[in-house]
């Protein structure tokens, strides 16, 4: 059975993640993960969110996946042990040290971080035959590749489908370190690759344009179907800083590509996922290398094209069948007069326009203007805990 695989930042979008169609997701805890700035989970988060997955039959990751330095190394085993207690499913790493003390002293599942450039059989097999059990595969792979390797190895394959491309070799950057101090192997990246450059050459500028260095995000929809057939076991979207709405957009949008497809085994139009992940994406996308060798069209040499949308403009919270009342959370500028789509958790999805509006005192207001205010409104169907709440524009 294929796994969707999603990105979780704090306890709160890993219930998302979970709640729009995701098997699993990965987290990163509070020690030895790439994300230094994500809001990592402490062990007791750990504790409840495996909890939570567990009561729904899905799983949790935890990465532990820097490339550590010796002063990094103090406490692998006690951290690693008290995960085991925690009851995570599996660990992704990149250390070979790391990785032993796992195998070794504890019984987690290990999964090969793609830190680690696993590119070819021989290098999947070996780390197999250690005891990983999934390889999570290098980036710069194309589908052609993906699948020979599938099918001459031993261990579950696991791929990118969604989300942020480091331009570097498979994650391993050393701008960000050199720049800014803050190294991008120990979790600390500064997106230096997505800054803007000038081209000098004795001390004068070769060109008035500005470049930078970063790639087009990886959006894998029409690859899906050839990834299932090729018996890759898990589908891993990217992001743990992406917000509530981007995961349960891009999770659901993804789970409804792959039931589809299991479900008909026929390629499916496009066209309306494509059109669903518009409204939580703001960076151009590309197929990354499934294609092959990327060209000048995936990348970003000229152009920054982070463009933030606010059509995310509440979250559900409650609704009283009664009065048809639903209580939200407001998180973007929205009026009376508003045309707004409720997306719930369950997959039902209506349009309806914004009649009336009232603050937590039942004032009534005409605009919402302050982030995470709690309004009310009145709606004709059911506004689901944590449903999506968008403008139409």
């Amino acid at each position: 059975m294929i796994e969707l695989l999603a990105p979780a930042g704090d306890l709160e979008k890993l219930k998302i993640a979970l709640m729009y169609g995701a098997d699993a997701v990965f987290i990163g805890g509070q020690n030895f993960s790439l994300r230094a700035r994500a809001s990592n989970f402490t062990i007791d988060d750990i504790k409840e969110a495996c909890a939570f997955a567990h009561e729904k039959g899905k799983k949790v990751y935890i990465t532990t996946n820097i490339i550590p330095h010796n002063e990094d190394l103090e406490g692998v085993l006690e951290y690693l042990k008290a995960l085991e207690e925690a009851k995570v499913d599996a660990i992704i790493s990149a250390s070979p040290y790391i990785i032993d003390q796992a195998l070794n002293y504890t019984n987690l599942e290990v999964h090969l971080s793609t830190q680690q450039s696993a590119y070819n059989t021989n290098t999947v097999n070996y780390w197999y035959d250690k005891g990983v059990k999934r390889v999570v595969l290098a980036r710069e792979l194309d589908k052609n590749q993906i699948k020979d390797l599938t099918a001459k190895t031993k261990a579950d394959i696991e791929v990118f489908i969604h989300g942020g491309m480091c331009m570097s070799f498979s994650g391993r950057c050393s701008l960000s370190d050199n720049m800014t101090g803050r190294d991008a192997n120990r979790g600390g990246c500064a997106h230096s690759c997505r800054w803007n450059y000038d081209l000098v050459e004795d001390g004068q500028k070769v060109s008035n344009k500005t470049f930078s260095m970063s790639s087009k995000d990886l959006e894998a929809l029409e690859h899906i179907p050839f990834l299932i057939d090729a018996n890759v076991k898990s589908l891993k979207i990217e992001g743990r800083m992406k917000s509530l709405h981007y995961i349960a957009t891009v999770v659901s949008t993804y789970r409804s590509l792959i039931d589809t497809y299991l479900k008909d085994k026929d390629i499916p139009d496009f066209a309306p996922y494509y059109e669903e992940l518009t409204k939580a994406e703001n960076r151009l996308a590309s197929h990354g290398y499934l294609e092959g060798l990327p060209g000048v069209e995936q990348q970003l040499y000229h152009q920054r094209s982070e463009k933030p949308s606010q059509l995310f403009i509440g979250l559900g919270v409650d609704y009283d069948e009664k009065t048809s009342i639903a209580t939200i959370e407001q998180r973007n500028y929205f009026k009376v007069g508003s045309e707004i789509e409720v997306f719930n958790p369950s997959g039902t999805r209506f349009t309806c326009k914004v009649e009336d509006l009232f603050n937590e005192d039942h004032e009534a207001i005409d605009i919402a203007r302050h982030p995470k205010q709690i309004l009310k409104l009145h709606v004709p169907q059911k506004v689901e805990p944590y449903a999506m709440i968008r403008k139409i524009v």
